[in-house]
């Protein structure tokens, strides 16, 4: 027990120095096995074990997908549907974000990629009209959390590979809190832009101009149908669908867009594998991570400490949103997701507590976190699009996080809101 604790204490010192999060675990990882005498070749052996999985193959092809629309133009196409079709609610181009980010998200599988490809289309149209910088920035951070919960979701992925979960049920689980989110994040905005005379459409599309506008985004519209209906039928896994995504999406851009060609699939292919470089790292080292955590038993130790709290699932339900809540302000996802769930996630599903709606709990938790300083990265990301220094654009979150926690509550505690769809599997 003494030995991980050093582990612990290595770790947290050398990210608190600054050090890279791969490095921060992996040093005390391998001092660890020098300290027990474990043969070096046992970090090789769980590092490359952790990467030999079926499911993380869909990882690198989603990131794959989402390097594509932004490459093809499709991100645009989207852009302007959502626009003819909600531009007239209360919030205008406001309301426009929120939409657009949840069909950009039926295809990408992560905030980051709402942020860095439909975020920048949306701050321009919002400048133009008249939004402030600061507020078009918050709310485009803020909606792009619908991604990672909205199947495809990549960090899903990641928590049904740590947690051993379907992750067909749990990237169907994520359908309902995604609707949930949008909806709450939509009436904040309706009452920001009653109260504040925001500008929107001066009235509703003719059925004429509706569909003018639908037909050019209609084949990147179907893709989320494609997937989610493929799973649902069970034609295809998650991993599967995602390799059917990107032949779909390829598709459509070279056939039905036009708009693309060999230097795009190539520029598409180094920015994934610099993405999926960065993702499987950490993968492999959280691997190790937990490997000696679990020979130390702290997962045990940590089990007893909870439930000698309180066996209530709501009483633990509250701590672990307390603990996520910590770690996603000062750690990435990915990161938080292969260190805290094999440690704090056992003794919840002992009490009872749904490991699909968990995962659920634990990844809308930690995405919030992109939206919390001091480590917010989607926050950063904005901040670097926008030219908005980070400061404008937290004031500017502050209606936002109201929404956001509001929609954490009714995953923790309405448990159906998550199961209904994956029960439709049963």
């Amino acid at each position: 027990m003494d030995a991980s604790f050093l582990v612990l204490g290595g770790f947290a010192l050398l990210f608190l120095l600054g050090f890279p999060v791969v490095v921060a675990v992996l040093i005390p990882s391998v001092l660890y096995v020098l300290w027990e005498g474990i043969p070096l070749a046992m970090v090789g052996q769980r590092t490359v074990y952790a990467l030999d999985s079926f499911p993380l193959m869909a990882v690198p092809i989603f990131i794959f997908v989402g390097n594509l629309m932004n490459s093809a133009g499709i991100t645009t196409r989207i852009y302007r549907f959502a626009d003819t079709a909600f531009g007239r609610l209360p919030g205008g181009l406001a309301q426009v974000n929120i939409a657009g980010s949840l069909i950009f998200s039926g295809m990408s599988g992560a905030a980051l990629a709402d942020v860095g490809g439909l975020g920048r289309v949306e701050l321009k149209a919002m400048k133009e009209h008249g939004f402030n910088p600061a507020f078009a920035s918050a709310l485009t951070c803020a909606s792009a959390i619908v991604g990672p919960i909205f199947p495809p979701s990549i960090p899903l992925i990641i928590y049904a590979s740590v947690a051993g979960v379907s992750s067909i049920q749990l990237l169907l689980a994520g359908i309902g809190p995604a609707l949930v989110c949008v909806a709450m994040l939509s009436i904040t905005v309706a009452i920001l832009g009653i109260v504040n005379n925001y500008p929107r459409a001066a009235r509703w599309p003719t059925a004429g101009e509706a569909w003018r506008s639908f037909l050019p985004a209609a084949p990147a519209l179907f893709t989320p149908i494609l997937l989610i209906g493929g799973m649902l039928l069970g034609f295809f896994t998650p991993t599967e669908a995602a390799a059917v995504t990107a032949v779909y999406i390829l598709f459509i851009s070279a056939v039905i867009y036009r708009e693309f060609d060999a230097r795009h699939v190539f520029q598409a292919a180094v920015e994934t594998i610099k993405g999926t470089a960065a993702i499987m790292a950490i993968v492999a080292v959280a691997a190790m991570f937990g490997w000696i955590l679990a020979v130390e038993q702290i997962p045990q130790w940590f089990n007893q400490w909870v439930t000698g709290i309180s066996k209530d699932p709501v009483v633990l339900l509250l701590i672990l949103n307390l603990i996520l809540f910590v770690a996603g302000m000062f750690v990435d996802s990915t990161t938080a997701t292969l260190l805290l769930v094999p440690i704090v996630c056992p003794p919840l599903v002992a009490a009872g507590v749904d490991p699909i709606q968990l995962g659920l709990v634990v990844i809308f938790n930690l995405m919030i976190g992109l939206v919390t300083p001091p480590m917010g990265l989607s926050l950063f990301l904005m901040s670097d699009i926008a030219g908005v220094p980070i400061p404008a654009i937290l004031r500017a979150m502050i209606p936002f996080y109201p929404p956001l926690l509001i929609t954490l509550a009714i995953i923790t505690f309405v448990p159906q809101v998550s199961l209904w769809i994956p029960s439709l599997l049963k």
